[in-house]
């Protein structure tokens, strides 16, 4: 199998290079072929030069350059087609801060064999935070519970940012039909994901909080995801439609 991690920058260039070196050890324990898509948003502080010079010195990595910061959800919705239209099999999505462990990109992939889309989550047996405020945890897990309530998805770590599709279920899903920018991506894209029928399987990771750069979460971004849910709710169904005769074999 092909895998794609994209991980999308905006002023990483702290973290960058130790994340790229994570996956590419990760790979030489994966049976499957990875490679890393470096997406930077226009980065003021160089980090699309770095990504240039891993590139150059890296096979297994290429970049993507964005003239401007738009958003997480343009910056994946760029690499997953720069992904798809080169072959890939299937494609994660891992943070660039080094809250997501590479170390756990084989197990992700190893779970992929039963399921179209993993999520590595926080809040399974097994899942947790590391070095988050009080006030952080329980805005994320309270935002987990809204989701679920509101739409029904049976996942309880809709927001995590550390994830692996098949291709099938991005074809489908038609990603130039998904609007969210900020997190709310994630939420949009695993409840469409759902939605479709397919499978949609947790695995428990550690998030440790960043310790270099600062986080971009905003009000603006929180507000944008807990309108979008409102509306996917009033969308409905709440239960998914028949397994989508694509997804893996039961």
């Amino acid at each position: 199998m092909r895998v794609l991690v994209v991980v999308p920058t905006y002023n990483e260039i702290a973290t960058l290079e130790r994340v790229a070196k994570g996956v590419l050890a990760a790979a030489g324990r994966s049976p499957h072929a990875v490679e890393l898509l470096v997406v930077d948003d226009g980065s003021p502080d160089g980090t699309g030069a770095l990504a240039d010079r891993l590139a150059a010195e890296h096979a297994g990595i290429a970049v993507l350059h964005r003239e401007r910061k738009e958003g997480l959800g343009p910056a994946y919705r760029a690499g997953f087609a720069w992904g798809l239209a080169r072959g890939f099999d299937a494609l994660c999505e891992m943070d660039a801060d080094l809250s997501h462990d590479p170390a756990d990109l084989p197990r992700l992939l190893t779970t992929l064999a039963r399921a179209d889309l993993v999520v590595g989550s926080r809040y399974v047996p097994g899942g947790s935070v590391v070095d988050w405020p009080w006030h952080r945890l329980a805005l994320s897990r309270g935002g987990n519970r809204y989701v679920r309530a509101v739409t029904g998805l049976p996942v309880r770590d809709a927001t995590s940012g550390y994830r692996a599709f098949r291709r099938a279920v991005l074809e489908t899903l038609d990603l130039s039909t998904v609007r969210s920018d900020g997190y709310s991506f994630q939420l949009e894209m695993a409840l469409r994901t759902w939605r479709l029928g397919f499978r949609v399987v947790e695995v428990p990771i550690t998030f440790v909080e960043r310790s270099e750069g600062a986080s971009k979460i905003s009000r603006a971004i929180v507000a944008e995801a807990m309108w979008r849910v409102l509306q996917w709710g009033a969308q409905g169904p709440r239960r998914p439609a028949p397994l989508h005769p694509r997804s893996v074999a039961a």
